[in-house]
């Protein structure tokens, strides 16, 4: 759902970046997962928040002054899926960017370019990240433009076609 990217002023308050499609929308929940990595997560409660340009600024619970804030820089924010609202039954229609993670990505000329190991929002457009297979240091970024460059999102399959080449 995001990432915290620092402490923000000095009585606790953290500095987040949403990866939703409305910023402010991560504040519709006062409790928020926060971990590193897919491990070591655990929960915290949000006392309030407010957005701040393409950010959100939030006060977490028994968070008091700067240091203690900077302990939650570069964690990853989660919200249990049970609690985001219900996706129309055809996968067609929706999906969340948790789901595409792990994904085989592969071009229209049948050739696999990797797996999606993370989304971003640019000003643009979001992006997908993906990994080679080969080469995990490569990354792949590819503008997430449905029509466009994303031609089909198979989540039955865990597949995601794109009109890509290797060496764009």
């Amino acid at each position: 759902m995001g990432h915290v990217t620092d402490a923000f002023g000095i009585r606790g308050w953290i500095r987040v970046y949403p990866y939703t499609g409305q910023v402010d929308n991560l504040l519709n929940y006062k409790s928020w997962w926060l971990g590193k990595e897919n491990k070591n997560w655990y929960p915290i409660q949000i006392i309030t928040g407010r957005q701040n340009g393409n950010f959100l600024d939030a006060k977490p619970e028994n968070c008091n002054d700067r240091n203690q804030a900077l302990l939650f820089k570069g964690m990853q924010i989660a919200i249990p899926r049970a609690n985001l609202p219900r996706l129309p039954d055809n996968g067609d229609e929706g999906y969340y960017w948790s789901d595409l993670v792990g994904s085989e990505v592969i071009n229209l000329n049948n050739e696999k370019l990797g797996m999606v190991v993370g989304l971003f929002k640019t000003g643009a457009s979001d992006v997908l990240r993906i990994q080679d297979d080969i080469d995990r240091e490569k990354e792949l970024l590819i503008p997430f433009i449905e029509q466009k460059f994303i031609i089909k999102v198979e989540l039955d399959y865990n597949r995601i076609i794109v009109d890509w080449e290797k060496d764009y």
